[in-house]
């Protein structure tokens, strides 16, 4: 099994910076790709935010392009993100994913328990 725990939401004012982290932990061989989702209360599906493969190849979705940057340090298998001029639409649970390989060879999807990330004034 593989555990993934969040930290680094909370509070801002519009206009400011959080970083969360997401440190996986567990009997695991290799974690291929990790990313950031979220979710509003209400909605059923989580979204993605930002995605890197091992290799740091990323992708982000559009909302976040130029304010958000993610990046891992494999050796940690922890992965982060960093968001810069926050605004109240960011505001969200933010859910940490990792397709994680075990000692035992098995690959499946892991995801966090979420963090709470407001930005409100």
């Amino acid at each position: 099994q593989v555990q993934l725990v969040e930290s680094g939401g909370g509070l801002v004012q519009p206009g400011g910076s959080l970083r969360l982290s997401c440190a996986a932990s567990g009997s695991i061989f290799t974690i291929y790709d990790m990313a950031w989702y979220r979710q509003a209360p209400g909605k059923q599906q989580r979204e993605l935010v930002a995605r890197i493969t091992r290799l740091g190849t990323t992708t982000y979705a559009d909302s976040v392009k130029r304010r958000f940057a993610i990046s891992r340090d494999n050796a940690k298998n922890t992965v982060y993100l960093q968001m810069n001029s926050l605004e109240p639409e960011d505001t969200d649970v933010y859910y940490c994913y990792a397709e994680g390989v075990t000692v035992q060879r098995i690959t499946r999807d892991y995801w966090g328990q979420g963090t709470q990330v407001t930005v409100s004034a």
